[in-house]
């Protein structure tokens, strides 16, 4: 990437300013292109983590879960389970992820006994927003949605209000041919079913569409990827090793001060397990972090302290760093030492992924943006204006030490309990024109390709080359959003 030197056209390797960048304070110039199309441009990382579009969900409790960590991969992400989760419950939710179809989303499965209020507290759990009918041959004998439940009492049976007239798919349909027959029968979605006539999946026609758009990040098995987290303190080695057994596909080493002595150790216990997939660590914001990290055995470095939606850290103690000039540094070392960084935190827009992969980041952790969506974990709650949300919290916060800390005596958790640096509540309000997760993957992805092609890049290693990158003022920056009303 080089910059654009003001007043004169010229580019330059060296920052026109004296001061580090938020993502806010810079722009992308366009280039001559010969990239004909949003479509051409190929997002897959060299990373080694198999992402094909450079989105991870970051290892926050609030936000990365199951549900998150199959949708996610389907479209080529890639979700971290957090630290926090007890080791039986990651080796199930790795095992369930990678056995998920790789076109078919997982349905809600319900019994014609069940009851309204059963399927009204499992619909907002999937983007479909649709429960499926099944009797005792798991065969699907009905389809229930709100419409259906609207002004229902909550204890009738499902037998007496789904919808008995069926669309049934091939579970091994081709996602064109899915569509065109969704599209034909004027229905959103329907369930796909084996060739013994048991349910395998649904399918919505923007699925369907979403299939021929998108390329699963998969292990070499074919099965979909999964990450998940081990923090610095206690036995490393063996949480690690029980993250490995388990099936995960990248380990990520993480704390809040990832340039500490404790990390060097905790990723020089986990290298020596010598483990065949890559190992992510951090967080650090400057050069000297990436080679003490690097050479202690990560092969990724997670840059970014104090940018998130839900960290206090900069507020509190006055630490941290600019993010787009963090990743800038950090992504530019860890290149000429053959390895990558990941830019986590602080992505509010679009165009803040653009300027972290510009800027060298492999791929970029998204956190508080995907949890209001209907994949994140927790139930979907209402504010007293009717507006839908979930819970959000810091991975720092009272709380998130609180779930953390457990097992640790009273006194102990006391003691920890008075040190937050983080948000322990926060109303995520979800988009009502994008509330699932691949909504936003769809804007975000689609201004990416648009970045790329405006720089002529056909790649991610192209962008980050080929990106002429310019600082602006607030104002500038203010004159680039989108006008929703009119001036007087």
């Amino acid at each position: 990437m080089r910059f654009l030197e003001p007043g004169t056209g010229r580019h330059t390797s060296i920052p026109p300013v004296a001061y580090d960048l938020t993502y806010d304070d810079v722009f992308m110039v366009p280039r001559r292109s010969a990239v004909g199309s949003r479509q051409a441009v190929d997002l897959s990382s060299p990373d080694g983590t198999g992402t094909t579009i450079p989105l991870v969900v970051a290892n926050m409790t609030a936000i990365a879960g199951r549900r998150m960590a199959e949708t996610t991969a389907r479209r080529g992400g890639l979700t971290v389970i957090p630290q926090d989760i007890p080791i039986e419950v990651v080796t199930e939710v790795t095992q369930w992820v990678k056995q998920r179809h790789l076109v078919l989303d997982t349905p809600i499965v319900l019994a014609p006994t069940q009851t309204v209020g059963d399927a009204l507290s499992l619909l907002p759990k999937r983007a479909h927003n649709a429960g499926v009918v099944v009797d005792e041959n798991h065969r699907p004998v009905g389809v229930v949605t709100d419409e259906d439940l609207t002004d229902v009492d909550r204890f009738t049976q499902l037998a007496d209000v789904m919808s008995r007239d069926l669309l049934l798919l091939d579970a091994d349909i081709a996602p064109g041919d899915a569509f065109d027959t969704l599209d034909g029968a004027n229905r959103r979605y329907a369930p796909a079913v084996g060739a013994d006539g048991r349910l395998v999946g649904i399918l919505t026609r923007t699925g369907a569409l979403r299939a021929t758009l998108y390329q699963p990040n998969v292990d070499a098995q074919g099965r979909l990827r999964i990450a998940a987290a081990v923090g610095i303190n206690g036995d490393v080695a063996g949480k690690a090793r029980q993250l490995l057994d388990a099936g995960v596909d990248t380990l990520v080493v993480d704390t809040a001060h990832g340039h500490q002595e404790s990390m060097v150790r905790a990723v020089r216990a986990v290298r020596a397990l010598d483990p065949q997939v890559p190992i992510v660590a951090g967080n650090i914001v400057a050069a000297e972090g990436v080679r003490d990290l690097v050479e202690a055995g990560a092969d990724i470095i997670k840059v970014g302290v104090g940018p998130g939606a839900m960290c206090t850290t900069r507020m509190m103690t006055g630490v941290g760093r600019p993010q787009f000039s963090a990743v800038l540094e950090c992504a530019a070392e860890a290149r000429s030492l053959g390895k990558h960084v990941w830019a986590d935190g602080g992505v509010r827009h679009p165009r803040d992924v653009a300027m972290a992969v510009a800027a060298g980041a492999s791929n970029v952790m998204v956190g508080s943006w995907f949890a209001g969506t209907y994949e994140s974990p927790g139930d979907l709650q209402q504010s007293a204006d009717g507006r839908l949300y979930k819970e959000s919290y810091g991975m720092a916060s009272a709380r998130a030490v609180r779930n953390r800390t457990s097992e640790e005596s009273a006194y102990d958790r006391a003691r920890k309990a008075l040190f937050e640096e983080g948000i322990s509540t926060s109303r995520m309000f979800l988009d009502p024109q994008r509330p699932g997760v691949e909504d936003l993957i769809d804007s975000i992805i689609a201004g990416v390709r648009s970045s790329c092609t405006y720089a002529g890049a056909a790649s991610l290693a192209e962008f980050a080359e080929r990106a002429v990158v310019g600082v602006q003022s607030a104002a500038g920056y203010a004159e680039g959003k989108p006008l929703h009303a009119s001036w007087s």
